[in-house]
């Protein structure tokens, strides 16, 4: 028996597999994330940060992985979890409310806020019923329910089809009643006035 054509099927399968990775490969790109959770303020060191692979053209402008020497030093401008993309938006000048505003974060579901959702958007943030059962038709905002206006200052998750994590920067009394309202039960507008 000879082996050379099942040598030489060996090495074209092999070759066609080398070709599907580089292809998979070139759909994704290698950039900064964090490896621990930071506070604001904190200098970011190389322990901080870990490499992970984002698809080509997702829109976010993450910092490729290839410039951690550019990011050693710099400051948190927000407190992130574990696993934040980092963007230049998330880095420099560390970001605290102003006195009298204070900043709350909500765990939104899709379609609980638009598409163009992103840092310094506008907002009214509004109470949606829960529809009763699985078939139940969306119930539309109480009228007599409050809407609270406030200026989005992060957003997390919504590019990887989670549930997105909205910062709010608003009065610290409509703060308050947004972090004790539950979340399920909760929509975001983008709006155009200037309302702060």
């Amino acid at each position: 028996m000879s082996y050379l054509p099942l040598g030489a099927l060996l090495v074209l399968g092999c070759s066609a597999g080398g070709v599907v990775v580089a292809l998979n490969l070139g759909h994704r790109q290698a950039v900064l994330a964090l490896a621990h959770p930071v506070t604001v303020g904190q200098t970011l060191m190389e322990r901080d940060l870990r490499e992970v692979s984002l698809a080509r053209g997702s829109g976010l402008a993450a910092i490729s992985a290839g410039s951690t020497d550019r990011i050693v030093g710099r400051p948190a401008a927000y407190t992130m979890p574990k696993g934040t993309l980092l963007t230049e938006s998330v880095l420099g000048e560390p970001q605290t409310p102003p006195r009298g505003k204070a900043v709350v974060a909500v765990g939104l579901k899709e379609g609980r806020f638009p598409a163009g959702l992103e840092r310094g958007s506008r907002v009214a943030v509004v109470k949606v019923p829960e529809p009763e059962g699985s078939t139940a038709e969306p119930q539309l905002p109480d009228p007599s329910s409050p809407v609270w206006y406030a200026t989005v200052v992060a957003v997390w998750g919504k590019e990887r089809g989670e549930t997105a994590v909205v910062s709010l920067q608003l009065g610290e009394d409509e703060a308050r009643e947004v972090a004790a309202s539950p979340s399920d039960g909760i929509s975001v507008l983008l709006v155009r006035e200037e309302v702060l």
